[in-house]
């Protein structure tokens, strides 16, 4: 057959968008308009970039292309119109590529320059490659990038790599030395980099495999050794980016040759080594050669042009070599050894073709790809001019120009007319920029045009045909198809609409049979033809009702292609090719009718193929084929006649019948004759919607996974994660084939129903490992952002894939809406909280610093209570403070301090007795300034705590910028808050020094503290010098005197230790150790103790948790410190080494060590040091006085110091009972304790103060170990315990309140001071609210408030005790009830300063250590920051974007206080640690499960951002179930009775009730059922659908059966979550229906059979569910709905009286009958869904069984169980009437 000729698709001039956007840019002044340009075409996927086109047909094309326009030192990237990325670079280009340079699918932009290569990466990465020779050309390959070198004239003159480009050297260096590991660095660089450098000179070719390392020689294999290439001669001409494959041309010997590129192993004997043992092996772990396949001699020049093709799906090359006018083609082979593909030369292909020029094209087969290539075609310009197709080297067709073409392009251009002849002598004289289907036509040298090759027919049906025997027919029979379909007679010149495409496609196999269609026999009606006659006689027109609304109709024109049965197909004979073809594209296309059956929407395709398949099954006889296709569509039986010809027994696959056999009998290699070859064959994608259900209906059911495939053969990618039954490892296949719920839908719904039952399983508490896409398939689209939170930046590329998978589900959920958790409430909310003052509140509106406590998680966490409008009344600092007063003092006049503006500082008072009047501080008393500077820097501390991490990074501009022109306290306040954040490590060198040059005490004080708290446990050397600075001990004797002040040197001592913290760095505690006694400058001896305390808890910090493992002994450490204590035994191990030496450690009053000045510094670091140790050696050490003569000479403070550091020793002892704190009073203080109230005369000679001073200082004291303890954890135990001591030791002050018992001791108040006792509640209350960090308690707030409001009338209230309340009360409210406490070490460290048991009596109270100073007093007690953990938790709805509340199962493991335990939490909350956190669980009825597994560790909680944090920084998503409301909505659950409200409103019963309505007259509540379903569900499908039934004009368009039905499948979607079973509902039941509108109506549009196979799936489904075969706990559809389905089926079939008759004559004369009466249509329908329902087999097929019955059995009785054995699938009701019909005496006999 001669090839057909076919026309181009002009899509315009072409123009390069480059020379365009140049002109819109505005071209720069050094762009020279006369330079030449060069650009290039190629394919977006190239890069990775998608397709964006505009959906314009004219630039469409050119959307899908991208272009590189290169001109000078500039390249412009462009998409179509659209600029995507420009390059301007320092000298001009010589070439530019893309290239993978082995990383994967990146793609990098090389660009060549002279003496430097310049690689670009799509995400903006630049890297500049220093070239230290010239290099010509650059080439990639795809595993790095080809760089060919010129020839040097004077090699000996060239300039080695180290000394002319130091950068390369110094990289060369780098890359070796992490090569080759241990080298000797002397002989490295003198050698192994010459060795390198001398073989890149001599190598002609390098190769670049990293953009970071330098390029390699490219080493030459030859006779099996290897040698480095130098052969300057051989230019290379041509490489791939997909094959390691190059082409060169030698121009000397006239070659040209073909190499494969390939990886040698390093250990390889390279002959051009020039000293062996200079240079490893490792320096070259992997080399590349080139080894020669194929060579060719006679050529001038170079080819013009070289490219790969497809020749029999085998990869050729092809040469255009232009001196002899042709296009020569290599086949290549491939061979795989060792894992390793080798290409070699194909000697049997081997072609030429004449040409003037050739391209690859992607035409043909645009879905097939053959390995790494997709299948390229040829196009060839003939010397003639004649633009050929060919396929390998078979010519499939002409391309000519449009008929109209000529006259378009005279009319538009008259300057390029005049220079032609005229429209007919248009030539088209070369072509080029071939990207897909695309080329640039040169015309007459003038024009150039970008033309399309019109390949695949826009006919979907059409289209998936070819695609589907591309894939299954033989190279030989698909050539010979493709003759065919582009043959002359098949060209496109009559039309390309898609009715002509098909008709087209299906004239091939007619015209196999003789019987073509005469679609292309009718001429066309004459021109004076109206267009409205045109179009009521064109295709199109008689194509369009056939499937109005889905439903084929009635006409019998409509089957003109059938060739009817009985007719001659002509007396020539058939070749055996063309047979053969015709039995292999019956199969293929039976592959498509198959899969197409699994689509709903192609059902007008699917009866298009089946009468294209009856045609040809009824030419080869396939009489089981033919009956199979009738069965689906009845009315193709109209044209079928009789059969006279030979048949064949084969049995078509059917998938129905395989998916049924799967459900009942489970998937087995039995079952696999029902499918179809091509949907087990690898890469088939054309049938790949049925092997996607198959896959999963085998996994369903069995079938285990085998690599990339099924154990039954099938190819299935499924999704990492785990499994543990068949429905989830189905659902990962599901996920990894990228099947949605869009997809599901798509299928019948029988099919389609084990799936839905396999999500519906899995829904409830699917693995945590799943992917997102899995998760969203199930409904869980708050698992799926959990995912999402999780992935780490790597993952970033497989992040927006699975964001783009997702987008598949969004027509069946609302969109994920990011969530905002706003920082405030609403106005009118804000606006109420701001009014937290009484009505005599000075300024209601005045900012307070504390607005923003009030955020969504506190809205959600305490509700309408008043708690955080309490504490923000009650921690105002903004407004003058209440005042109570017996007399009415003088007002003073003295105006207002002004004090820091946000928030503002108030220092003053108001009267409420004299109308709120103002009472300001008297700055005559004392320097006003002076007493203000440490509240000011204590409020700006917390101003800088509220810039929490959700407020984002500071950055260092934005600290410089609110640097004060002169320092103060304010900004000094401000850097210590930002510094407990974190965020002062933004500061530079620079930054710190300037400050510490402005000498200003607070400033500081702040900077210091600020900068070890932000470089904490790091050590870091600039800020260990800088803190180092400030401690006078660490200079050298010859260094100048300092005067630094004590404050400044604390300072400076705690924060070395909290920048040491736990290094147990030996110098750095041998100089702490030694300043725990070092005498001051001065001799006040108070700034001693604070000194010493200051240098013990450093101590403590730096060695912290260390005593058992430190680095070097610390028993010097140990006895130095129990010398400080005062122990006998305690001999001093380090004495100085300098008399003069400032940190000797030999301190002295006078003769001996001041025990009450370093004593409590000793205590605190001993403590710290062996912190939780459990170390008996330490914790007898420090002992507690038994005796009264101990007690008598150890001060009581230092006793609760002991006390607390025994308990920090032994962490493990401590338990939350009354029994353990008496257990630390010594029994000599119990006695005396507990004869308090006896006769006073028998104790005379005790000291009863002494007593009761060790007794409540030791109760203090356990308390605080127990608040330590238990910090944050919100113990009950600990909680009640802490609670009744503080109110034992409140009502021994002042009576307040009943206690119950005689647990406490009474009356010792009258043996201790008020002051003392104050301090001991204080310091009890300040555990309790450590205990219950963040939780709010409301008891404790209002014992806390209680304590507030008191007076001195009521006890000792001073300074300190309201400073411990506030304290207390901020705990007790930590971060609004977001943050609470940590319990590991340095936690513990640093709350044990802020809770150190000394309170100050007033703002410059100087006794209490470096606290004691207001300066340092909330400096140190600040650094409660540190030890505060986000422990915070809160759900968000993954529908509304909003936070609610949902119950939690939280699981903590087992320690030595408890076993493993589970409790019930309400989001929000605070989680426990997660030293102990084991599983967290979503539960309750209102949401879906979510289960959260940790692995307990003893590490701090997630920071915030942490990609690690499995609760996304204190979010979870949880999805709500439709038909609960949400606990904000309906907390006590009245609104959740769905079942109740859905019965009140629609007064239904369920679905397997009576159809007979009993209050059928009664009118639907159309709003209530609207705003009910809206209410309940968010789900688009039933808001729609309930909307529908609400319609008033409902009612008169559907019976009342139906409106029903309607509202009771209503009812079950919401009431089981279960969206989906609307349409599964409605499909089946609407089947039901139109079989039954059949029987009593004439004109049903009922005409295929398809609905019963599904309805048959549906009903097997069911069996699975009851047999247990489908593991679940109800089925997804209600079983007795099924059943009565399939009921009311054999009813309907059983009422027909005509059934039998035609299933007689069926059965008898193998036959359908063909009259075209409505009754008989009607009949064969009927008949139809008889043989589908009860599966009975062709007749063929039963005849056979029934002659072997005959043949070997004398049959006397019935013959029913024989024919049972032989036709197992089939009804035994059918195969008593096949009984009947073949056997008919038995019949009688039995009668």
């Amino acid at each position: 057959m001669s090839p057909g000729v076919r026309s181009l698709t002009v899509l315009g001039k072409f123009k390069p968008f480059g020379l365009i956007a140049e002109a819109t840019d505005c071209k720069p002044p050094d762009v020279d308009v006369s330079d030449s340009y060069e650009y290039f075409l190629f394919d977006p996927h190239l890069t990775g970039q998608g397709n964006d086109g505009d959906g314009n047909e004219a630039n469409f094309s050119r959307q899908r292309e991208h272009e590189l326009f290169i001109r000078h030192n500039r390249i412009i990237w462009t998409s179509g119109s659209r600029v995507l990325k420009r390059f301007t670079l320092s000298s001009p280009i010589i070439k530019a590529c893309w290239s993978h340079l082995g990383r994967g699918p990146e793609a990098f932009l090389c660009v060549l320059q002279i003496g430097c290569l310049t690689v670009y990466s799509t995400s903006g990465e630049v890297v500049s490659v220093p070239l230290s020779r010239t290099v010509i050309s650059i080439w990639p390959l795809p595993f790095g990038l080809l760089l060919q070198q010129a020839a040097e004239v004077n090699q000996s003159s060239h300039i080695p790599f180290s000394s002319a480009t130091p950068t390369l050297a110094s990289r060369e260096m780098l890359r070796q030395r992490k090569e080759t590991g241990n080298i000797s660095p002397q002989n490295f660089h003198s050698s192994v980099a010459h060795e390198l450098t001398s073989r890149r000179d001599m190598s002609s070719h390098l190769i670049l495999r990293d953009p970071l390392e330098e390029p390699e020689p490219i080493y030459l294999e030859e006779r099996g050794k290897l040698n480095i290439m130098k052969d300057y001669d051989e230019r290379t001409i041509w490489t791939s980016d997909r094959l390691p494959l190059m082409t060169s041309y030698n121009k000397g010997k006239m070659q040209h040759s073909v190499w494969a590129a390939e990886f040698i192993d390093s250990n390889r004997e390279a002959s051009a080594s020039c000293s062996s043992g200079v240079a490893p092996d490792t320096v070259f772990p992997k080399r590349v050669s080139f080894r020669r396949i194929w060579q060719a001699k006679g050529a001038k020049k170079a080819a013009s042009k070289v490219f790969l093709a497809t020749d029999d799906a085998v990869p050729v090359i092809c040469f255009l070599i232009l001196e002899q006018k042709k296009l020569l083609s290599v086949g290549l082979q491939t061979v795989e050894i060792n894992n390793e593909i080798l290409f070699d030369v194909k000697p049997d292909i081997s072609w030429s073709v004449s040409a003037i020029a050739a391209a690859p094209v992607v035409v043909t087969r645009s879905q097939v790809k053959n390995g790494l290539l997709p299948h390229l075609d040829i196009i060839v310009l003939s010397p003639e001019n004649d633009l050929v197709l060919y396929v390998g080297k078979q010519c499939l067709c002409k391309y000519v120009l449009p008929s109209g073409f000529g006259k378009n392009l005279v009319s538009g251009d008259r300057e390029s007319a005049e220079k032609d002849s005229g429209p007919r002598d248009l030539k088209i004289t070369g072509l080029s920029d071939a990207v897909l289907g695309c080329i640039n036509l040169s015309v007459n040298h003038s024009q150039i045009f970008r033309c399309a090759l019109t390949g695949s027919p826009s006919s979907s049906l059409a289209n998936d045909c070819i695609a589907a025997l591309a894939e299954g027919l033989q190279s030989d029979l698909y050539n010979l198809f493709l003759s065919l379909l582009w043959g002359d007679d098949n060209s496109d010149q009559k039309g390309s609409c898609v009715h002509f495409e098909w008709e087209a496609f299906c004239n091939i196999f007619l015209g196999i049979c003789k019987k073509p269609t005469d679609v292309h026999q009718k001429q066309p009606k004459t021109s004076s033809e109206s267009s409205w006659e045109f179009l009521l006689s064109s295709k199109f027109h008689k194509a369009y009702p056939r499937f109005h609304s889905g439903i084929i109709s009635n006409n019998s024109s409509d089957l003109e292609g059938i060739v009817p049965f009985g007719t001659k197909t002509g007396g020539g004979k058939i070749p055996s090719k063309s047979m053969e073809l015709m039995v292999q594209s019956l199969d293929c296309l039976h592959a498509v009718y198959e899969s197409l059956k699994m689509d709903n929407l192609r059902k007008q395709d699917l009866h298009q193929l089946a009468v294209l398949l009856c045609n040809i099954a009824k030419f080869l006889g396939e009489k089981c084929y033919i009956d199979h296709y009738i069965r689906d569509f009845p009315r193709l039986s109209e044209t079928i006649r009789a059969c006279t010809t030979l048949s064949s027994s084969r049995k078509p696959p059917n998938l129905f019948r395989w998916f049924e056999n799967c459900l009942r009998r489970g998937s087995l290699p039995t079952n696999l004759d029902d499918l179809p070859d091509l949907i087990r064959k690898d890469g088939c994608s054309i049938v790949s919607w049925a092997r996607k259900i198959v896959s999963f209906y085998s996994v369903l059911f069995g079938d285990k996974p085998v690599g990339q495939k099924l154990s039954s053969g099938v190819p299935c990618n499924i999704s990492p994660g785990s499994y543990s039954s068949n429905e989830e490892l189905a659902i990962l296949a599901m996920a990894g084939e990228r099947f949605g719920l869009h997809q599901l839908d798509l299928l019948p719904s029988g099919v389609s129903l084990p799936l839905r039952h396999a999500l519906d399983s899995c829904r409830e508490s699917p693995p945590a490992d799943w992917p997102a896409i899995a998760y969203v398939l199930l409904g869980r689209e708050d698992m799926a952002l959990s995912v999402f939170r999780n992935l780490s930046s790597s993952k970033e590329f497989e992040m927006q894939s699975d964001t783009s998978l997702i987008s598949m589900f969004i027509p069946y959920m609302l969109h994920l809406h990011p969530v905002i958790v706003p920082s405030s409430l609403s106005e009118s909310v804000g606006m109420e909280n701001s009014k937290i003052e009484d009505t005599s509140s000075v300024d209601g509106s005045v900012i307070d610093g504390m607005e923003h406590i009030f955020n969504s998680y506190t809205q959600l966490r305490y509700g309408r209570d008043l708690r955080l409008n309490e504490i923000r009344r009650l921690l105002c600092s903004a407004r003058p403070v209440i005042i109570q007063t017996s007399a009415n003092p003088t007002i003073s006049d003295q105006e207002q301090q002004q004090a820091f503006t946000v928030p503002k500082l108030v220092l003053a008072g108001r009267l409420p007795a004299q109308q709120n009047a103002i009472v300001n501080l008297d700055p005559n008393v004392r320097n006003i300034q002076e007493l203000k500077t440490w509240p000011e820097f204590h409020n700006a501390v917390a101003a800088g705590l509220r810039l929490a991490p959700l407020q984002g990074k500071v950055s260092r501009t934005w600290i410089k910028y609110n640097k004060p022109g002169e320092p103060n306290a304010v900004h000094a306040g401000l850097l210590f808050g930002l510094g407990l954040q974190g965020y002062l490590h933004v500061l530079n060198l620079s930054d710190i020094y300037q400050y510490f040059t402005q000498d200003h005490e607070s400033t500081t004080v702040g900077l210091m503290l600020g900068l070890a708290a932000s470089y904490r446990r790091t050590m870091q050397p600039e800020i260990a010098k800088a803190l180092f600075f400030h401690v006078p001990a660490r200079y050298q004797a010859s260094y100048a005197e300092f005067e630094i002040p004590t404050l400044l040197q604390s300072a400076a001592l705690v924060s070395v230790g909290i920048l040491f913290e736990g290094s147990a760095h030996q110098q750095t505690m041998q100089l702490l150790l030694g300043e725990i006694g070092r005498r001051s400058a001065g001799d006040n001896i108070l700034e001693r103790e604070g000194y010493a305390v200051s240098a013990g808890f450093s101590l403590g910090l730096v060695a912290l948790g260390r005593g058992g493992d430190a680095l070097g002994s610390l028993d010097p450490f140990v006895n130095r410190l129990l010398q400080y204590l005062g122990a006998k035994e305690g001999r001093s191990l380090l004495a100085p080494s300098n008399e003069d030496h400032r940190s000797a450690a030999q301190i002295t009053d006078g003769s001996t060590s001041n025990v009450d000045i370093t004593a409590p510094g000793a205590i605190i670091a001993l403590a710290l040091m062996y912190l939780k140790t459990e170390s008996e050696v330490i914790f007898s050490k420090l002992y507690i006085p038994q005796t009264h003569y101990e007690l008598e000479c150890v001060r009581p403070d230092f006793i609760m110091l002991r006390v607390i550091a025994r308990n920090l020793i032994m962490w493990s002892r401590i338990r939350p009972t009354c029994e353990w704190i008496e257990s630390q009073v010594p029994e000599v203080v119990k006695n005396g304790i507990s004869h308090l109230q006896d006769d006073m005369d028998d104790m005379y000679e005790m000291d009863v103060e002494a007593l009761v001073q060790a007794y409540v200082n030791i109760v203090a004291g356990a308390c605080i170990s127990l608040g330590l303890r238990f910090a944050g954890t919100r113990d009950g135990n600990a909680r009640d315990l802490l609670y009744n001591y503080a109110l034992y030791l409140l009502n021994e002050i002042k009576p307040v309140s009943a206690t119950s018992g005689t647990a406490f001791p009474r009356g010792i108040s009258k043996f201790v001071d008020k002051g003392t006792l104050e301090m001991c509640l204080y310091l009890v209350i300040l555990s309790l609210s450590v205990v219950m960090a963040g939780s709010g308690d409301l008891q404790i707030f209002r014992l806390l408030r209680f304590l507030r409001s008191r007076n001195s009338a009521d006890g000792h209230a001073n300074y300190g005790t309201q400073m411990a309340v506030s304290l207390a009360t901020g705990f007790l409210f930590l971060g609004g009830g977001m943050r609470t406490f940590s319990t590991s070490n340095g936690s513990i460290a640093m709350l044990l300063i802020t809770l150190y048991p000394r309170l100050p009596s007033g703002p410059n109270d100087n006794r209490c250590h470096l606290q004691a100073s207001l300066t340092l007093l909330s400096a140190f007690r600040h650094l409660y920051v540190l030890a505060t953990e986000a422990r915070w938790l809160q759900t968000i709805d993954v529908d509304s974007g909003l936070p609610v509340y949902a119950p939690l199962e939280v699981t903590v493991k087992e320690t030595e206080l408890y076993s493993e335990t589970r409790f019930c939490e309400v989001t929000p909350c605070i989680l426990p640690e997660r030293a102990i956190l084991k599983r967290i669980c979503v539960c309750g009825p209102r949401y879906w499960p979510q289960q959260v597994e940790l692995v307990p560790e003893e590490k701090h909680w997630w920071s915030f951002g942490d990609k690690s944090d499995p609760f996304s920084s204190g979010v979870i998503h949880v999805k709500r179930k439709v038909g609960a409301c949400s606990y904000v909505d309906d907390p006590v659950g009245c609104q959740s009775l769905l079942s109740r409200a859905m019965h009140k409103v629609f007064g239904l019963r369920t679905l397997g009730e009576s159809n007979t309505l009993a209050n059928s007259h009664r009118e639907l509540d159309s709003d209530s059922v609207d705003h009910l379903v809206s209410t309940f569900s968010s789900d688009p499908s039933l808001i729609a659908f309930a909307q529908l039934c609400c319609d008033k004009t409902w009612n008169d368009r559907s019976d009342s059966d139906f409106k029903e039905f309607c509202l009771q499948v209503l009812f079950d979607c919401i009431s089981k979550d279960r969206p989906a079973l609307l349409q599964v509902y409605l499909s089946l039941y609407t089947t039901i229906a139109s079989m039954a509108d059949l029987l009593v109506k004439t004109d049903s549009n009922v005409c295929d059979s398809l609905s019963i196979s599904s309805l048959k799936v549906a009903l097997a489904y069911n069996e699975a569910v009851t047999s247990g075969r489908l593991a679940s706990s109800g089925g997804f559809v209600q079983s007795i709905f099924l059943a009565s389905l399939g009921k009311r089926c054999e009813e309907i079939l059983n009422c027909s009286t005509e059934l039998k008759i035609n299933l007689r004559n069926y059965l008898t004369s193998e036959a359908w009958s063909d009259d075209h009466n409505s009754k008989l249509q009607k009949d064969t329908i009927l008949l139809s869904w008889y043989l589908k329902w009860f599966s009975v087999p062709s007749p063929s097929i039963i005849r056979a069984a029934v002659e072997k019955i005959k043949s070997k059995f004398n049959i006397s009785t019935s013959a029913v169980p024989l024919l049972r054995l032989l036709l197992p699938s089939t009804h035994i009701s059918a195969i008593s009437e096949i009984d009947r019909v073949f056997f008919p005496s038995n019949v009688t006999i039995a009668l």
